[in-house]
């Protein structure tokens, strides 16, 4: 048995292979589409296994030669063709590490898409937003607290992924104007369909008087920010993003009307509420982009960690994950700077610990980013490794096509809410409204257990769509498939 490292190209279809034994060449009869043979399979190394350096994978293959002794030097170098007979070899197939994908990534994005149809279903289904604040521990159960507390990891996490994401894409060899362009380009894209095709989704309807500024909008801004942060130094990019997420807060105290005439942009920077445009259009602003662009930022600033070693990276990783857990139990401890919700003593020691972790969203306090991301880093290195248990693929597809999966479960929850709603009340006005909707029925809010059941279905019906598209974007390159 030999180790023959190189072949240069993943999929390699005709030629000739030559290895160089103390400088000299001896011809080696090539391999047709070398990862066809992979035991592993081109599915292994091509799409999803991701190696610090390289994906490695090993081919069992038979020539009639028998080697010479070699060297240290040795190389192999192919081109492609057919190995006839029966000396085996082994055969180490390196791929660059810009053409691999960090499985971890895709699955943890994955988690949180899942998650986050949870948030919309107990949305669709539950009128807990309606009558009360999930997370307000004056009014909430401990059920639909958590039910509404664990989603409060999806948007921080997605935005960060979304950052590491491009930065990948750019160490793949892009020019950054090719990725600044895509980042403009894509950005006011999905700016254009969280107005349009998601507004439609969230209410139903075409009164397009009201416009909603969601996840959506933030993820789309962010990126058309990044498109001019990319050109700053690394170390730069991470401090300004940093500095927008630990001092944001200092901004707390400012409100719109302290702006004047620029009350609009300040709710769209750094605040909530409804901006008038123009007649009786208004924009109904839930994600200000303050600190959302840091957190894109953090995540492509932290890109260059994708090339340490697995080991290393994967202790660091979770270091990084545990101070910042460590961090926001300090912080919230403390009970001062860091959000602008305090925690309260309650009379049951159990809604104190609720107290503690509700943590202010809109916009996104210090605490909240340290208490999601903390345990996000955890997660992300716990799922960094060669190879994955089975059972969690399905979120690594869900996680390769996570736009497709937000456009779809929108509609899919609403369509089914609006079905139950019909069969138990004979309608449902308050589905097809725009915010603040007709009264929703009072008894609604107790049907807990039908947000989740109709979150299993929604997610169990778009596998399947979700399977099919990730395997179109993973053997084409249609330049569309990027925007999906």
């Amino acid at each position: 048995m030999r180790v023959i490292k190189g072949c240069h190209s993943v999929g390699i279809p005709h030629g000739r292979c030559s290895r160089s034994v103390s400088g000299e060449q001896t011809p080696i009869p090539g391999i047709p589409n070398i990862l066809n043979s992979l035991t592993l399979g081109r599915r292994r190394c091509m799409s999803d296994r991701l190696q610090p350096v390289a994906c490695r994978a090993t081919i069992a293959m038979t020539s009639p030669l028998r080697p010479a002794p070699w060297s240290a030097d040795n190389r192999f170098s192919c081109s492609g063709s057919l190995l006839p007979e029966q000396v085996p070899i082994m055969a180490e197939v390196l791929i660059s590490p810009q053409r691999a994908r960090f499985e971890s990534i895709d699955v943890l994005r994955g988690i949180v898409m899942v998650i986050m149809a949870l948030d919309h279903s107990r949305d669709f289904f539950s009128n807990s937003h309606a009558y009360f604040d999930p997370i307000d521990v004056a009014q909430t159960s401990v059920a639909f607290f958590l039910t509404r507390w664990i989603t409060d990891f999806c948007a921080p996490v997605f935005a960060f992924l979304a950052g590491l994401g491009v930065y990948l894409s750019a160490a793949r060899g892009k020019p950054k104007a090719v990725v600044a362009r895509m980042l403009v380009t894509r950005g006011l894209w999905l700016v254009l369909l969280e107005l349009t095709l998601v507004r439609v989704a969230w209410y139903y309807n075409f009164d397009f008087t009201l416009l909603k500024a969601g996840v959506i909008w933030s993820l789309g801004w962010s990126m058309v920010a990044l498109a001019g942060i990319i050109y700053l130094p690394t170390r730069v990019i991470l401090i300004l993003a940093l500095s927008m997420i630990v001092g944001h807060n200092l901004l707390d105290s400012l409100r719109p009307e302290d702006f004047g005439s620029f009350a609009g942009l300040w709710t769209v920077l750094h605040g909530t509420g409804y901006v008038p445009l123009f007649g009786d259009v208004r924009l109904l602003v839930v994600y200000p982009l303050i600190p959302w662009i840091g957190i894109m930022a953090a995540g492509y600033g932290c890109g260059p960690a994708s090339g340490w070693p697995q080991g290393i990276r994967r202790r660091r990783v979770f270091l990084i994950g545990l101070g910042m857990t460590i961090a926001f139990v300090l912080i919230r401890t403390l009970n001062g700077y860091g959000d602008l919700h305090p925690w309260t003593a309650q009379p049951n020691p159990v809604f104190t610990f609720l107290s503690f972790l509700a943590c202010a969203k809109y916009p996104p306090s210090l605490c909240y980013v340290l208490m999601t991301m903390g345990p996000a880093f955890i997660l992300l290195a716990a799922l960094d490794r060669p190879s994955l248990p089975g059972m969690i693929q399905p979120f690594a597809i869900f996680g390769r096509v996570p736009f497709l999966f937000y456009v779809l479960h929108l509609p899919l929850l609403h369509a089914m809410a609006i079905a139950w709603a019909t069969w138990r009340y004979g309608a449902a006005p308050w589905l097809f409204a725009n915010p603040p909707s007709p009264p929703w029925p009072h008894d609604f809010h107790f049907d807990l257990a039908l947000t989740y059941g109709a979150w299993v279905l929604c997610v169990l019906l778009l596998y399947p769509v979700c399977r099919w598209f990730a395997r179109i974007k993973a053997t084409r390159k249609d330049w569309w498939l990027s925007y999906l």
